[in-house]
């Protein structure tokens, strides 16, 4: 690593945040520790993947730079198990032995970036504070979905039903033939959905649905 730098932009976004480090050689640990710190990220290292599954992950934004070459597990294979695992943390990759073959397979699996020993230390910032950020919009679109989903859940069976329809794009008219129900029934139906869901107006509903992936019935 290179003279640090005195600031790097995205440092604002520091607060609340964490990076997450395994690398086996400590002086590196320590390295990236003061680096991370120096625009207030606060830092957890670990020397191998098993140490870090062997932790409790943080539930605030974060990210993992993570070194190819490991005791044990290799950060190429820990990629794939966190993958494995439904555990979407953005991964940095360092390492010193970098190759074409390594990077692709980093970058395929996802990797925000791939940095060869020695890099810039602006380098490691601007990407760490990238994948942050990455981290920090994948968990506001994941709680988005969770609430609409326990908005869906009080739905009754026919009220999903309904919504089903709706969602397809048919009319009142049509929904209630194919339940068999009068339309004023129907009509009912689609009020109380509205406000269970919270749906200030039909589109909004329709996108609250599609977000839900509420299948579309086909006529």
């Amino acid at each position: 690593m290179t003279e640090r730098p005195k600031s790097s932009r995205g440092s604002a976004s520091a607060k609340e945040s964490i990076v997450l480090v395994i690398d086996d050689d400590a002086s590196v640990r320590r390295a990236l520790t003061n680096l991370f710190e120096s625009i207030g990220l606060k830092v957890e290292v670990f020397a191998s993947a098993a140490e870090m599954l062997d932790s409790k992950l943080p539930d605030v934004a974060s990210c993992l730079v993570l070194d190819i070459r490991l005791p044990g597990l290799s950060g190429l294979d820990f990629q794939t198990e966190l993958a494995k695992a439904n555990i979407h943390i953005p991964i940095i990759f360092m390492t010193g032995h970098g190759d074409i073959p390594m990077s692709v397979r980093a970058m395929k699996g996802g990797a925000v970036d791939f940095l060869t020993k020695p890099f810039r230390d602006q380098d490691m910032l601007d990407a760490v504070v990238t994948a942050i950020e990455r981290d920090r919009k994948r968990r506001e679109a994941d709680k988005i979905v969770a609430d609409l989903q326990a908005l869906l859940e009080t739905l009754t069976p026919r009220e999903r039903e309904v919504l089903a329809w709706v969602s397809s794009g048919r009319l009142n008219k049509q929904i209630a033939a194919e339940l068999g129900l009068a339309e004023i029934t129907v009509k009912i139906h689609r009020g109380r959905i509205m406000k269970k869901m919270g749906a200030r107006s039909l589109a909004d509903l329709l996108r609250k649905a599609e977000t839900l992936g509420v299948g579309r019935i086909k006529p």
